[in-house]
């Protein structure tokens, strides 16, 4: 059996950073190695010990979140990053993915969600919350002379913001679903991406959205 994915907990908020460590503590494949509550602290903590994924609040004093995971990323780019938000901020969904975060959860989400976002960046896959991703994609508009996909790829990656299965797009589309899958595996080649979630999050990153 693998060992456990090592995770660094970086929150200001005791009761938070208590809750966190118990809900991931207690997945046989997820272990808190190392906490932190600041991002200056965080980045002593990862001198001495490596851990395999930074799940980081974005609301930290002095140094914040943002700063903290573009500062990681810098120093140590393996190091997986999950921000952590009680906000879904366009702005500050931008700014985390700027910053080389590999996942954006908010604080509200359900256990199972922000589980899934740690597993996911930890794969070296990308996530993004699903309210996130609904508010933030759900107005994209991508100038066609600048954009490397076609308006009607755009159209598909717009429902798969709003967590829409294929067969569901291809009714709201009126294609097929084998014609639907084509554009996904077409989008997922123009972005160099994995799968949707990580080609939402590279469009953001590179200014696409």
């Amino acid at each position: 059996m693998p060992d456990p994915v090592g995770i660094l907990l970086v929150e200001d908020h005791a009761f938070t950073r208590d809750g966190l460590r118990a809900t991931l503590n207690l997945e046989p494949d997820l272990r808190v190695v190392a906490e932190a509550r600041s991002g200056e602290e965080a980045l002593e903590v990862l001198t001495g010990r490596p851990v395999d994924v930074a799940v980081v609040d974005i609301g930290l004093p002095g140094m914040d979140g943002i700063a903290t995971a573009r500062e990681i990323k810098r120093r140590w780019p393996g190091v997986r990053i999950v921000m952590l938000t009680a906000h879904d901020l366009r702005e500050e969904v931008f700014a985390s993915l700027a910053s080389g975060a590999d996942a954006y959860c908010l604080k509200s989400a359900s256990p199972d969600l922000l589980l899934l976002a740690i597993r996911a960046a930890a794969a070296g896959s990308a996530y993004l919350d699903p309210q996130v991703a609904h508010h933030v994609l759900g107005g994209v508009r991508m100038p066609e002379a600048h954009s490397p996909l076609t308006p009607r790829e755009l159209d598909i990656l717009r429902l798969i913001a709003d967590g829409l299965p294929n067969k569901d797009i291809a009714e709201a589309l009126g294609v097929s679903v084998s014609t639907v899958k084509l554009h996904i595996q077409d989008i997922l080649h123009r972005l160099q991406a994995a799968d949707r979630t990580q080609a939402a999050v590279k469009a953001l990153r590179a200014g696409l959205l």
